[in-house]
């Protein structure tokens, strides 16, 4: 007999070419995405004149610095980032390496992209320059992001060291009430246990509430896993994982996807499954919630007000509550609905799929925005069903900027910026200081929470509405 085994330690026994003394495990990489900042790992190759292992499992994706109001690379004003993109079609091109580039009617950001193009498929192990990568693991496959060196390592021999982490099993069950979101799980698991809550573990996701949730709000929840400390997050494949991959370009077709799909059924895990770590969430106590401070923990259900360091027994946390109400121009007691914006933004590898604009368009239909900003679909893919859905219209009659896609506002590094003091309603995934400029404040919610905010200049309950 076998011991009862996990849908993660399925995938990664799968890949284990070789353990070390050590314990590290020596893993194949299966999909391994590179964007423009990815130059310094090619860098490394050239310097030791080695190709890339397997060019065919390599895919090169522009989205970080690419900016949103154009797609012609001689209009880019920053000669830095026309540079950066031009290296990744330099080094592309030179190894044989599939793009997904500037003027590709299927770019888009690599989190968007590596699913709707059929990329992303269960049981694969899937590595990328980018935290954010964990995203993938909403098909039932090990995703998780890697630094620079480690990329030179992929592209150089297709195959990366790694320790196994811990394992999480994070259930939620029950029914979410209407307009409660995977962003309002997500914010509120991380805010329970805290930015560290997970570290060290890689998160399987069940329960209820999973179960019902599309593919798009999967991908949102195991996109956010990396902000409560994750190594990954993962959710067994089921129905909905097939449904949504049949016809995808690079996904199995026929016979072939038949075959795929009696194996991705074996990726779950075993009853009797043993986990580090076991958490359980009552769905029906999740309401819309948005973050207050500079981590994603610091996040509270709408109709809450912001914490007061006077109450806080520990001093530094009372210093630290202090600082980021500094940061934040908030005054503890505060409701987060008394909190005026100046600006909202949706777009992101988080929240800018089609079923993200859909419920964003579904508020701000027939409104006015009070305030500017801007939307970004996460690919041209996306863009164009929602033009062809009219969604577009919707956000330019609300007063909204209707861009091309990319990571735009989400990381202030493409000339997309929230300017310094300004506050920004926003569907992407982290709210550090200056993380969408410097000196700029940001709140996350969901898309619908956002286009809210948007109606009534200032952060808002959806209910409401």
């Amino acid at each position: 007999m076998t011991m009862p085994t996990t849908l993660f330690d399925k995938v990664w026994d799968a890949h284990e070419i070789h353990r070390s003394e050590s314990g590290q495990s020596l893993l194949w990489i299966d999909r391994h995405f590179v964007h423009e900042g990815s130059f310094h790992a090619f860098n490394k190759l050239h310097e030791r004149e080695l190709p890339v292992a397997r060019p065919d499992l390599t895919f090169g994706i522009a989205d970080h610095y690419v900016p949103t109001l154009t797609r012609h690379l001689e209009e880019i004003g920053d000669a830095k980032v026309r540079g950066m993109i031009e290296q990744l079609s330099d080094n592309t091109t030179r190894h044989g390496i599939a793009l997904f580039g500037l003027n590709d009617p299927r770019q888009g950001i690599v989190h968007v992209l590596g699913p709707e193009q059929g990329l992303t498929q269960p049981g694969l192990l899937m590595v990328c320059g980018d935290s954010h990568t964990s995203t993938h693991g909403a098909f039932g496959s090990i995703a998780f992001g890697i630094g620079a060196s480690e990329v030179a390592h992929v592209l150089a021999t297709q195959t990366l060291w790694q320790s196994r982490p811990k394992q999480m099993r994070l259930n939620v069950e029950g029914r979410l009430a209407p307009g409660i979101t995977a962003k309002d799980i997500a914010l509120t698991w991380i805010a329970r246990l805290g930015a560290d809550g997970a570290r060290g573990h890689a998160i399987e996701y069940t329960g209820s509430a999973i179960r019902d949730l599309s593919m798009e709000a999967r991908l949102t929840l195991c996109n956010l896993s990396i902000e409560g400390g994750a190594r990954c997050g993962v959710i067994a494949p089921d129905e909905a994982t097939f449904d949504y991959l049949r016809g995808r370009p690079y996904a199995p077709q026929g016979e072939a996807l038949e075959q795929a799909m009696a194996y991705w059924r074996t990726l779950t895990s075993d009853p009797e499954a043993r986990f580090d770590r076991e958490v359980t969430l009552d769905a029906s106590e999740i309401g819309p919630t948005v973050t207050w401070g500079v981590s994603p923990e610091d996040a509270l259900p709408i109709d809450q007000a912001v914490p007061d360091p006077a109450r806080e027994q520990d001093a530094n946390r009372a210093r630290q509550l202090q600082d980021t109400l500094d940061y934040m121009g908030l005054s503890a007691g505060q409701k987060l609905t008394d909190i005026a914006i100046q600006r909202v933004f949706i777009g992101s590898c988080t929240n800018a799929r089609i079923e993200d604009l859909r419920a964003a368009a579904a508020v701000l239909k027939g409104r006015r925005s009070k305030v500017p900003g801007i939307v970004a679909p996460g690919s041209t893919q996306v863009k164009r069903e929602a033009e062809a859905e009219g969604l577009d219209r919707i956000f330019l009659e609300a007063g909204l900027e209707w861009r091309e896609s990319g990571c735009s506002m989400c990381v202030g590094m493409n000339g997309d910026l929230v300017a310094s003091g300004e506050r920004c309603a926003s569907t992407t995934n982290r709210n550090f200081k200056g993380r969408q400029g410097p000196g700029a404040r940001t709140h996350l919610m969901s898309p619908a929470m956002v286009a809210a905010a948007a109606v009534a200049g200032h952060l808002a309950d959806i209910r409401e509405l």
